[in-house]
């Protein structure tokens, strides 16, 4: 079974599901840093693919994506730095980035990479589902990599189920039409966008995204959803502590249990 299909069936409620960008500060701070999430509790962790038009992510995002890629950052660097990752990763793993990068590397390549090194899914925000359902589905089916979509506030419930019926795994629910790292809570409008969801009973689990930043947030998005995936202010940890294992560990600690 897949390790994030496993995960919710195993543990339903409360997944900190944490974003860091590959390569980030450092170029070998790839493994460092996931091992680190995974000690510090991390329920599944997704890696940016840098990218040197990161048009969904705000500015903390798009430094950490910029400096990534003056370090040496490549799809291809990623995957030998993932290589062995299983000898001591244990959770669920997911690339997240761009679509552009992954059709140059091609995409056969690509998912038969992700299966050699353990990826369990990818997020590809500006691919289309009716193109992957076309083109790509097959692919993703024969590595057994999944493919998480994204819906937002303006998403019609016709593409919602749409996407339930045709993915596995979760789907991320996207809190409102911005980039990331632009929201400072959780307002009454993304609310009433989680209660439409909800009420539409999906058989799919969510996570929210977008504004979720501290144990206040995650607590709220977590009454909503299965849980709550945090970016920019992980990145934001990375980005101002020298001792990363240690502020890892105490940004982790302080999200899920408060502190």
């Amino acid at each position: 079974m897949n390790r994030i299909v496993s995960l919710f069936e195993q543990h339903p409620t409360r997944n900190l599901n944490v974003y860091f960008t590959a390569g980030y500060p450092a170029l070998d701070d790839t493994r460092r840093i996931l091992k680190a999430l995974q000690e510090a509790g991390a329920d599944l962790v997704e890696i940016g693919m840098p990218y040197s038009d990161p048009v969904a992510d705000g500015e903390t995002i798009q430094i950490s994506n910029q400096q990534a890629l003056e370090n040496g950052m490549s799809v291809k660097k990623l995957f030998e730095q993932l290589s062995d990752m299983r000898d001591e990763i244990t959770l669920p793993v997911l690339l997240m980035g761009y679509i552009n990068p992954v059709l140059q590397f091609g995409l056969e390549n690509f998912c038969r990479r992700c299966a050699e090194v353990g990826v369990d899914g990818l997020i590809l925000p500006d691919m289309p589902v009716d193109e992957y359902l076309e083109f790509y589905k097959p692919i993703f089916d024969r590595y057994g990599i999944l493919n998480i979509f994204l819906i937002t506030p303006q998403t019609s419930d016709k593409r919602i189920r749409q996407i339930d019926d045709n993915s596995e795994g979760f789907i991320y629910m996207v809190s409102s039409a911005s980039v990331t790292g632009s929201q400072t809570g959780v307002s009454h409008d993304m609310e009433a966008y989680f209660e439409r969801v909800n009420a539409m009973n999906l058989r799919n689990p969510r996570l929210i995204g977008f504004g979720i930043k501290d144990h206040e947030t995650f607590s709220k998005a977590c009454l909503h959803a299965s849980g709550a995936i945090i970016g920019s202010a992980f990145i934001r940890v990375v980005q101002q502590n020298k001792h990363l294992e240690e502020a890892i560990r105490a940004y982790v600690s302080s999200v899920k249990q408060g502190s």
